[in-house]
């Protein structure tokens, strides 16, 4: 299925300004997908990441969205909500899978641990749609996200966002993003395995 596509279908039948809560990882993956999505939705950016180990990292990435939005002038406000930052949520869906590489079954279940409790937050506050920033690196399985986002849409009320935001060179445009608003880019998804895998360990 082409998710692009089927996003720009979706956005044809929505009115102006719809609530949308979009799951994010860091500030240069949100920027090009808030470009894309700002001048259609109402965007509350969802910050859930019990995957980032590192307490530091987490706040370091957080901050730097927190900035991000102050200064990236949007058709809408974008407003942010903080998840509950506990890494051995992640860790407990981790277990039996330490060795799985980047890309295998770890991220699955990782991926599915953010998406859902995104959908339960939009769920509980009555956002529209939910969505998630993660299909823009080329290094997470957009197959997948989408997948997971539309079992989870048939179990809460809050519509699943379809999208490959890597498309159309979207990634290519978060870099010149990154760089326009001198963003840290992180080497790493987050984990303490990926971290280990970046470096060789």
């Amino acid at each position: 299925m082409n998710y692009d596509l089927e996003m720009e279908k979706q956005i044809e039948n929505i009115e102006e300004g719809t609530p949308i809560l979009l799951h994010a990882c860091c500030a240069p993956c949100s920027s090009a997908c808030l470009e894309r999505l700002a001048n259609y939705f109402r965007i509350t950016i969802f910050y859930y990441n019990p995957n980032i180990t590192e307490e530091e990292e987490y706040n370091k990435r957080l901050n730097e969205i927190k900035n991000f939005i102050k200064v990236f002038k949007t058709k809408y406000e974008i407003k942010l909500i903080e998840g509950n930052y506990d890494p051995n949520e992640f860790f407990n869906i981790s277990q039996g899978l330490e060795d799985e590489p980047e890309r295998g079954r770890r991220c699955f279940k990782c991926y599915k641990l953010r998406l859902e409790e995104t959908a339960r937050i939009a769920d509980e506050y009555n956002f529209k749609y939910f969505c998630t920033t993660l299909t823009l690196s080329p290094h997470k399985n957009s197959n997948w996200v989408n997948e997971i986002g539309s079992e989870l849409d048939m179990k809460y009320n809050s519509t699943y966002l379809y999208s490959d935001f890597k498309k159309k060179e979207r990634y290519k445009r978060s870099i010149e993003l990154s760089r326009e608003y001198n963003l840290y880019r992180q080497d790493y998804c987050g984990c303490i395995y990926s971290k280990k895998e970046r470096k060789g360990e």
